[in-house]
């Protein structure tokens, strides 16, 4: 069940709320270069360790659309019971959860555009997520979109 979740495509600055999702926007931005999109190979790991519980790396792949988690978020990981690195969208348990999520990833594909995601509040059969989130479109040759870098950052963490 969705409550309240409301995404955009994004033009300049997004309204990014958490620190991290701001930073890696602005470094998205910072390796554009002219470019429409930056590359994967843009981005060293290094440079990327403030998000690295909260990122996931998806591979954009056609015919059909789908999306493949080169690297499933950690914290996603622990949130939600079971990892999907090396798995695709369409192995999200949940069918509502994982229409949401091909829409918004098929989205920013079509547009060529980051765009920043609020959830509010989804109930899941075990567990209620509320976060917020963005993704960046990566391409090899600048047009394209091959990969998806998302940043989450969940609005509520589980107790410890």
């Amino acid at each position: 069940m969705t409550e309240g979740w409301a995404s955009e495509p994004i033009d300049g600055e997004l309204g990014l709320e958490h620190p991290a999702l701001r930073r890696l926007y602005d470094d998205w931005r910072a390796r554009l270069r002219g470019r429409l999109m930056p590359a994967r190979h843009d981005f060293d790991i290094l440079d990327l360790k403030y998000i690295i519980g909260d990122l996931q790396m998806l591979q954009v792949e056609r015919d059909p659309l789908r999306f493949r988690f080169r690297v499933h978020a950690t914290n996603a990981t622990a949130r939600l019971g079971f990892d999907l690195t090396g798995k695709t969208v369409d192995d999200y348990p949940d069918p509502d959860y994982r229409a949401m999520v091909h829409s918004l990833y098929a989205g920013v594909v079509e547009t060529r555009k980051p765009r920043r995601v609020l959830q509010a509040r989804y109930a899941l059969p075990s567990l209620t997520l509320r976060w917020e989130g963005v993704i960046l479109p990566l391409s090899d040759d600048g047009e394209t979109v091959n990969m998806l870098m998302v940043g989450l950052h969940l609005l509520d963490r589980p107790p410890a």
